[in-house]
């Protein structure tokens, strides 16, 4: 894992490397990763992916949703765990804001017990935020 960590804009990443990303990143688990239809849809339904490769390979990425003008949530941030601590997950986040636009804010939920990472990198958390789960 010598080469350079590529980012890019990629909008028709396919379900198959979504999931394969997702079980090599250990996010799986929390994601519906077993049905690649629904992550089509999930992905078909994102305004925003960006991608981290390292050699060709998809190391990375942030899926959000997001209007560019007001407001963005980065619904899945995902890198994986043999590429975890090298930056990868703080730069898609700094992609991820600048594509969104200085306009927009950036919301995510972190997963349990992951909230320190984003306290490291200088998220603040957001004391006011609600949500219903969903049903399956």
């Amino acid at each position: 894992m010598d080469g350079a960590v590529v980012y890019a804009h990629e909008p028709d990443l396919d379900a198959e490397s979504f999931q394969d990303l997702l079980v090599a990143s250990g996010l799986a688990p929390r994601r519906p990763a077993a049905s690649l239809e629904r992550l089509g849809r999930m992905l078909a339904g994102s305004d925003l992916i960006v991608t981290a490769r390292l050699d060709g390979r998809l190391v990375g990425v942030a899926r959000t949703l997001t209007d560019f003008a007001f407001c963005a949530y980065l619904s899945d941030l995902a890198v994986t765990r043999d590429c975890q601590g090298r930056g990868i997950g703080r730069q898609l986040i700094a992609e991820t804001r600048a594509a969104a636009g200085p306009e927009a804010s950036l919301l995510l939920t972190a997963a349990p017990g992951i909230e320190g990472y984003y306290e490291a990198i200088g998220m603040p958390r957001v004391p006011h935020a609600f949500r219903t789960d969903r049903e399956r």
